[in-house]
């Protein structure tokens, strides 16, 4: 199996070119199925965590961990509440309901700069041809996006990356019809023909694709190389006052990437039940995405000689999105990193 870790070398080109989508809060509800609690029974001795996701082959470690136990052995019960988007997740987390949950890099920052305290402690994985623009024949290249509807949840993940992807063609969001859809909602929408272009990411969007037959993807990120990194962070209120969950946490999520990479039949097996798909398809779907391992986590969120430090390209995104009318000021990143889990787990 291929790229399930980050490489290690990388361009400064590639470095710099962390560029994600944002969410804003739409709501407590689920605008597609609710929010569903995976989790075993509470015990005495273990620290009660909700921790937001969606059905992403990014949560591979998280899956793995929580069918090997792995994070009960470090002292969690760890509930994992699953939603259609994680926009839908951003009231929970504002206001308790979630101690922790992974987003995209532009995400954290939008709720960073709607006030929101939480500190980035690892990083979960960068898309490399995951999240995808299915588009009908009759859109050509992306330079003919102007005047499309394209269906992408407004405020949420595919929104920003949409606006990079019209950004390098010159246009803008003025140019193009949004049909403000949850990715799931918006995969239906392209399979019924009812949008000329939609963001989504599988499995939604291969089987919108087999579906569709006038149609195919015409933009992932495998085009724009380590567009959409993927973060989790925790609020800080909790880093404080439980510190050894958040370890334990870190501690279970690189254990289940270990397992994935020496015990990977089983491994594949126990997230294709997950998601409710073939062990080969998630074999595939993995060839989307990088799975940074400990020491790669340890040199993005604390090494800042480093090309892969997460500041200068998430103060990139911040740049991006005040420049876009999205959030009122440029960020300081630095605040809202705390290396210090990745570290004890790398030297433990």
């Amino acid at each position: 199996m291929k790229n399930i870790l980050l490489h290690q070398r990388w361009t400064r080109r590639q470095a710099l070119r962390f560029m994600a989508g944002t969410a804003a809060a739409t709501g407590l509800h689920a605008c597609g199925r609710a929010a569903q609690t995976l989790s075993t029974p509470t015990a005495e001795n273990l620290t009660s965590v909700s921790f937001g996701i969606t059905a992403w082959i990014g949560c591979a470690p998280i899956y793995i961990a929580e069918a090997k136990n792995f994070f009960q052995e470090e002292g969690l019960d760890l509930s994992v509440r699953t939603y259609s988007s994680m926009a839908e997740a951003f009231p929970a987390f504002a206001i308790g309901q979630l101690q922790g949950m992974f987003s995209a890099g532009s995400e954290a920052v939008l709720q960073a700069d709607q006030g929101v305290d939480f500190r980035i402690v690892g990083v979960m994985d960068t898309s490399n041809g995951a999240d995808v623009f299915l588009a009908r024949n009759s859109v050509a290249t992306i330079n003919d996006l102007r005047g499309k509807r394209i269906g992408v949840q407004k405020g949420g993940l595919g929104h920003f990356f949409l606006l990079q992807v019209l950004a390098e063609v010159g246009l803008s969001e003025s140019d193009v019809q949004i049909v403000d859809v949850s990715p799931e909602t918006a995969a239906a929408a392209y399979k019924a023909g009812n949008v000329d272009v939609a963001y989504s990411y599988p499995p939604l969007s291969d089987e919108a694709n087999a579906v569709q037959t006038d149609g195919r993807v015409i933009y992932d990120t495998s085009m724009m190389p380590t567009a959409i990194v993927d973060l989790y962070y925790f609020s800080n209120e909790f880093i404080v006052s439980n510190p050894e969950a958040v370890q334990g946490f870190i501690n279970g999520v690189f254990k289940g990437l270990e397992f994935l990479n020496t015990n990977t039949n089983e491994a594949l097996s126990i997230v294709a039940s997950r998601l409710e798909i073939e062990p080969q398809e998630v074999e595939q779907q993995l060839q989307g995405v990088n799975l940074p391992n400990l020491q790669t986590n340890v040199e993005m969120l604390s090494n800042a000689q480093s090309d892969l430090h997460l500041v200068k390209p998430l103060t990139e995104i911040s740049e991006f999105l005040e420049g876009q009318g999205q959030i009122q000021n440029t960020l300081d990143i630095t605040q809202y990193i705390d290396p210090q889990f990745v570290i004890a787990a790398n030297n433990a």
